[in-house]
């Protein structure tokens, strides 16, 4: 890797001997912040492919052998991918997996950075394990993914949690064993975050959760720069995995007998868009993998800037490529929408999803969407509800604007009282609630396929599992059913599940 695309490993002594304003001035020397201005610059550099290079280095390969890891993971699909990665590295080098803090060698906090909230979790979370490090002072705790990409957050650590042994970025997970070790031997602070990362590492090692539903990812990273969004800083610039590797990979899996794959990406519609040497389009990946005998395949999240007619053109082939599209609108209102960069209009989203229900009639529609940011007005507020009504659908994450760090959004005046948005996101779920209760009503005593992941949270007498359309749904059946497609007969349909009788087990999937 060019050493002028990140910052070399440091290492901050993490004794007593250091102040507060020692660690700040150290800090600010060898790590560089997010940078809007630097990461719009962002070329045309070519993303090398590293096959078959991640190895544990020989002093490392049984350091773990007797000893216990636990990794706790926040955020998206792609941060429980990475918590996969770092887990098959660990047990390469002979730890075993615990979900007890107390009985763990090494903790590791794998942080999202995308809402406040999520960030103070974080550190609610490092103040607990204090005491577990000072009753056992070989415990190494470490913090990674993208809370670790923000300087605000490491100098926060570096200030207030001097006891956390290890902090790494999202672009060099395959450092791991080497990050370890610093931190085992050193016995001081390892840092490493790379500002930048061009690098596409293949064949690393996963331990997968479950054996029915699995993650693949098929690119990195953003170059979208939403005002409001810290993401395209966390995790870098777009670089698209060979398709030749992610086809493998799927039917790897498939010959292990999952049945479900997510695709995965920051910005999944826009995969292919940074090859230079070929014209190649997440459409052309989908039109190959509906070809492999798995019974379910799906993608998130989508942008609606990237969702171009080829790939609803073969979405809408159907067999193994299910119908439930995750849309993010943000606002129903074209001006919010513009102090947002998100690069459409209100008109522009509508007409995509008429496009998509015309060719793909079946289709159910998921969506994000943001309340009360910066300059919105009562009226734009409303466009948004009128949007989701309209839309129709299914459901929704909704959030309160949480201003980031470093993004463009955090400078905007935020003119819009808690109580305001408070009142919006209430009259908001209401719709959400609304609509949801309204379009799962219609699966009253229909007959559907489920694929059952295992025994519901709230009653081990109960099954659960998803249909195409992404529905939860709760019903009675054998434990055989576990990891099976089965027909089920809705006999309650609730606002947010479904509940059911099986009639039917393994269906089968052409």
């Amino acid at each position: 890797m060019n050493e002028k695309q990140r910052l070399e490993s440091t290492q901050v002594e993490s004794s007593d001997k250091k102040s507060s304003k020692d660690y700040s001035q150290y800090f600010q020397a060898v790590y560089q912040p997010p940078s809007l201005k630097d990461a719009k610059k962002r070329g045309k550099e070519e993303v090398n492919y590293l096959e078959g290079e991640f190895s544990i280095p020989d002093d490392m390969l049984e350091i773990g052998k007797g000893k216990k890891f636990l990794i706790r993971t926040y955020g998206c699909q792609m941060n429980e991918h990475d918590t996969e990665i770092m887990a098959g590295i660990f047990m390469q080098m002979g730890y075993e997996p615990t979900d007890k803090a107390e009985n763990a060698d090494i903790v590791l906090l794998n942080t999202c950075a995308i809402r406040e909230n999520a960030e103070n979790k974080v550190f609610g979370e490092i103040g607990h394990l204090k005491p577990l490090k000072i009753k056992n002072p070989d415990l190494l705790i470490g913090v990674c993914g993208c809370m670790s990409q923000e300087e605000s957050v490491v100098n926060k650590i570096l200030q207030k949690h001097p006891f956390i042994d290890m902090i790494f970025g999202t672009h060099n997970i395959h450092r791991l064993p080497h990050i370890v070790k610093e931190a085992m031997f050193s016995k001081e602070m390892v840092i490493e975050v790379w500002s930048k990362e061009g690098d596409i590492i293949e064949n690393l090692p996963k331990v997968r959760k479950g054996d029915i539903k699995g993650w693949v990812n098929i690119m990195y990273g953003c170059d979208k720069f939403c005002t409001y969004c810290i993401v395209p800083y966390t995790r870098g610039k777009e670089r698209s995995r060979r398709p030749e590797d992610i086809i493998e990979e799927v039917r790897h899996l498939a010959r292990q007998g999952y049945k479900e794959i997510t695709l995965l990406g920051q910005n999944v519609n826009a995969y292919g868009k940074d090859f230079a040497d070929t014209k190649y389009g997440l459409g052309d990946l989908m039109e190959e993998l509906r070809k492999i005998d798995i019974p379910r395949i799906r993608f998130t999240t989508s942008h609606p800037r990237d969702f171009d007619d080829h790939l609803i053109d073969v979405l809408a082939k159907g067999g193994n490529l299910m119908e439930h599209i995750h849309l993010p609108v943000q606002s129903g209102s074209s001006a919010v929408l513009k102090l947002m960069a998100r690069k459409y209009t209100r008109e522009s989203y509508l007409e995509l999803v008429r496009k998509m229900k015309e060719r793909i009639p079946n289709a159910s529609f998921t969506t994000d969407i943001i309340v009360g940011f910066p300059n919105e007005t009562d009226e734009q507020f409303e466009e948004t509800l009128s949007l989701y009504r309209e839309v129709e659908f299914d459901s929704a994450y909704t959030f309160i604007y949480s201003p980031r760090e470093g993004t463009p959004a955090a400078g905007m005046v935020d003119n819009i009282s808690m109580e305001v948005k408070k009142e919006r996101l209430q009259r908001l779920n209401a719709v959400v609630n609304e609509l949801s209760a309204k379009k799962n009503l219609a699966y009253q005593d229909q007959i559907v396929e489920v694929l059952v992941e295992g025994e519901s949270k709230n009653n081990p007498e109960v099954l659960a599992g998803y249909t195409s359309k992404n529905k939860l749904v709760n019903f009675k059946g054998p434990k055989s059913a576990i990891g099976q497609i089965v027909k089920v007969k809705i006999t309650q349909a609730k606002t947010w599940s479904l509940d059911g009788e099986m009639i039917e087990e393994a269906v089968e999937v052409n």
